[in-house]
């Protein structure tokens, strides 16, 4: 049997061009965050690092940035093409303008919890909330890396599943409510009265409710919609509303 003590001692430097577990797990982590798992972990670091925490900024996730703007605004304008195939160019430049804003896009880094992976410079590091514009950044960039690594089918699902809801919200924020201002034009010109708005139903939890509104004109009471919250449910019957009394049929449901 060998003596122990015969075993060399292990090499001080021998570990220092491996990388180091937590870094290895903070990629784990990211990529069950992210749902997708990279093939080249390099390209998911890539898109992690900002300048600061870059050797130089060709290292950095500023290029990977330039391209996920582009991937992001391709794969939006397709969407709304095909979600919303009776608006108008005007209308669809407003909905995309607020799906891709960086706005939009801290928000959604913000909501997946990315700060925590982000891979900063010490002058970063110190400050006590990450700025919304490096979130807006990462976001960009992990499209850009997603894309690069597996390509549209792995990138579109990643965008829908995030940028869905927000399509939606942003075509009720910026379209519902020219809809209630059409109506609002219509009823007082066609019909000499102003439109009014009831409460018909509510369900769910406290937490997740949501609501029936139907719109008024007059004496006439038009097919309710549901909406995620009351401004919503508003709009879209304001949209029904108008439908029918261009006599074509309401685009929501009543149930």
């Amino acid at each position: 049997m060998n003596d122990m003590s015969d075993i060399p001692a292990p090499d001080a430097d021998f570990d220092k061009n491996v990388p180091e577990p937590p870094a290895l797990d903070l990629l784990a982590r990211c990529e069950r965050r992210l749902g997708y798992i990279f093939h080249d972990k390099q390209i998911l670091r890539s898109a992690l690092t900002h300048a600061s925490g870059a050797e130089h900024r060709l290292a950095s996730n500023e290029r990977l940035e330039f391209l996920g703007d582009a991937i992001l605004g391709f794969i939006v304008c397709e969407m709304l093409f095909q979600q919303f195939p009776q608006y108008l160019e005007g209308d669809l430049t407003k909905i995309k303008s607020v799906v891709v804003s960086r706005q939009t896009c801290a928000k959604i880094s913000e909501a997946l919890g990315l700060q925590e992976f982000l891979i900063l410079g010490k002058g970063m590091t110190t400050h006590p909330t990450i700025p919304p514009s490096l979130l807006a950044d990462v976001f960009e960039s992990l499209v850009a890396a997603m894309y690069l690594d597996g390509g549209d089918a792995a990138v579109r699902p990643f965008i829908e599943a995030f940028i869905g809801p927000e399509v939606e919200l942003a075509a009720a924020g910026e379209l519902g409510g020219n809809y209630k201002s059409l109506l609002q034009q219509l009823a007082q010109r066609e019909f000499s009265n102003t439109p009014v708005y009831h409460l018909v139903d509510e369900r769910g939890p406290d937490h997740s409710k949501i609501f029936k509104v139907a719109a008024q004109v007059g004496p006439r009471q038009y097919q309710p919609a549901w909406g995620r919250n009351k401004k919503e449910a508003e709009q879209r019957a304001a949209c029904n509303a108008l439908s029918e009394i261009k006599g074509e049929p309401p685009p929501y449901l009543s149930e």
